[in-house]
């Protein structure tokens, strides 16, 4: 283990503190906390252009963690008490930065919330990272849970939690519970008020909505095909109440005979066949629009078999198509993928996709119409953990009597065409 020096350290964050950041969202500052103690960073360099190396995690001057990369998500086990932490970055050309984060580490039962605190005002996602211990059961942490205004919308496994939630503006009565192996559970209330204004419109719960169409695609040139199509099979069930988050989950079948076949599931939301009461016929809605948030949580029931899942968002107007394709590369490497519409073909980011098998996985996805029509995929965060893009590409075309925006959800078969079967629930999306 390495020592570490607060007089060294002092040092180098007053040489390197304007050019080097590291930003760490959990703990905060001065947390009360259980154990283990969740830790999120992420840092940046502006003095080395090969960019960060690792970053890690002292406690009490021991170096206890480190990982590769630009970015740091894990729980440390921490005895009770008060802890000097500190999150520090290295740079591949030999510097260094950090941030102290003093936390204290309660033995009691309870359920310690780092983001949001009571009563702040809070944008839109809001982040929600809280740690669960408990002394009355030797059998842990089963999960924890987050109620807004009575309504129970995301539960994770485990004794720790990290996701954003999609809340409209106004004042919220929220609480983050935990619940363990004996049947025992305890809970923090933390009120907040989402601020309004650059928060977005949303429209929610859409795997629940009426009017999702669906197509089948068959290679090689993957032209949609209508149901019946010879050689891939496909079923939709909304209303379930298990698996699902908030007891109306809906779950999408894939199957059929022919090899690397795929299923489309699409709903119009602004513009032609609107589902949300938003036919913009006038035409004046859509050309306003520059900013989305695709929020959803998804269930896969055997990613062995998975090939790839993709969420996406269309938009069409003016003989223009802007298509915010991201899929998740699962059998073909866990990879994150985008799309350009110019050349119809996915890049690979070089961003982990790994979702967990028969766990409600949170996915949000952030793209942006910019001045002069170019598409900027801005970032993609999958349980908790967000990774910037930063992407332009130049729109597509469309026929010119389309005016709209839809949002897909697609499962790619695999080689063996293996039935698949995945739940979409909480699925929400923000426009402005």
């Amino acid at each position: 283990m390495k020592t570490f020096s607060y007089a060294i350290c002092m040092s180098l964050l007053l040489a390197t503190s304007a050019f080097a950041n590291v930003s760490v969202k959990s703990p905060i500052n001065g947390a009360q906390v259980g154990s283990p103690a969740q830790y999120v960073a992420t840092s940046t360099t502006s003095t080395c252009s090969k960019g960060v190396a690792s970053m890690g995690v002292y406690v009490d001057n021991q170096l206890v963690y480190v990982v590769n990369g630009a970015s740091l998500n894990t729980n440390l086990t921490l005895n009770a008490g008060k802890h000097n932490t500190v999150v520090e970055e290295w740079d591949y050309c030999g510097g260094a930065t950090f941030t102290p984060v003093a936390i204290t580490v309660n033995s009691q039962t309870g359920v310690w919330v780092t983001s949001p605190t009571n009563n702040a005002n809070v944008g839109s996602p809001t982040n929600y990272v809280a740690t669960a211990s408990t002394t009355t059961c030797s059998k842990g942490i089963a999960s924890m849970g987050i109620y807004v205004d009575n309504t129970l919308v995301y539960v994770a496994g485990g004794a720790s939690l990290n996701t954003k939630l999609t809340l409209s503006a106004g004042t919220h009565h929220t609480v983050v519970e935990e619940w363990d192996y004996c049947g025992g559970a305890a809970y923090t209330p933390i009120a907040i008020t989402v601020q309004g204004g650059n928060t977005g419109n949303v429209l929610s719960n859409l795997q629940a909505s009426a009017g999702w169409k669906s197509w089948g695609e068959l290679p090689p040139t993957y032209d949609i095909c209508s149901s019946p199509c010879p050689g891939v099979t496909w079923a939709m069930t909304q209303g379930i109440h298990s698996p699902s988050m908030s007891g109306n989950s809906t779950q999408f079948n894939l199957g059929g005979t022919t090899p690397y076949a795929d299923v489309l599931w699409s709903i119009p939301l602004i513009g032609q066949g609107s589902t949300q009461g938003l036919p913009d016929t006038a035409h004046t809605l859509l050309p306003t629009l520059h900013n989305f948030t695709y929020d959803a949580y998804f269930y896969p029931t055997n990613l062995a078999v998975t090939q790839v899942l993709e969420f996406d968002i269309s938009m069409y107007f003016n003989g223009l198509g802007l298509i915010w394709g991201n899929q998740c590369r699962v059998a073909g490497g866990n990879e994150w993928d985008i799309w350009d519409n110019v050349n119809a073909r996915w890049v690979a980011t070089g961003v982990a996709c790994k979702p967990v098998n028969n766990s409600w996985n949170h996915v949000i996805l952030q793209g942006q119409r910019e001045s002069d029509n170019s598409l900027l995929f801005q970032s993609i965060t999958l349980n908790g953990v967000t990774t910037t893009i930063n992407q332009h590409y130049a729109p597509g075309s469309a026929p010119g009597n389309w005016w709209g925006i839809t949002v897909n959800y697609q499962m790619d078969g695999n080689s063996k065409q293996s039935a698949n079967t995945t739940y979409l629930d909480n699925f929400n999306f923000t426009y402005q």
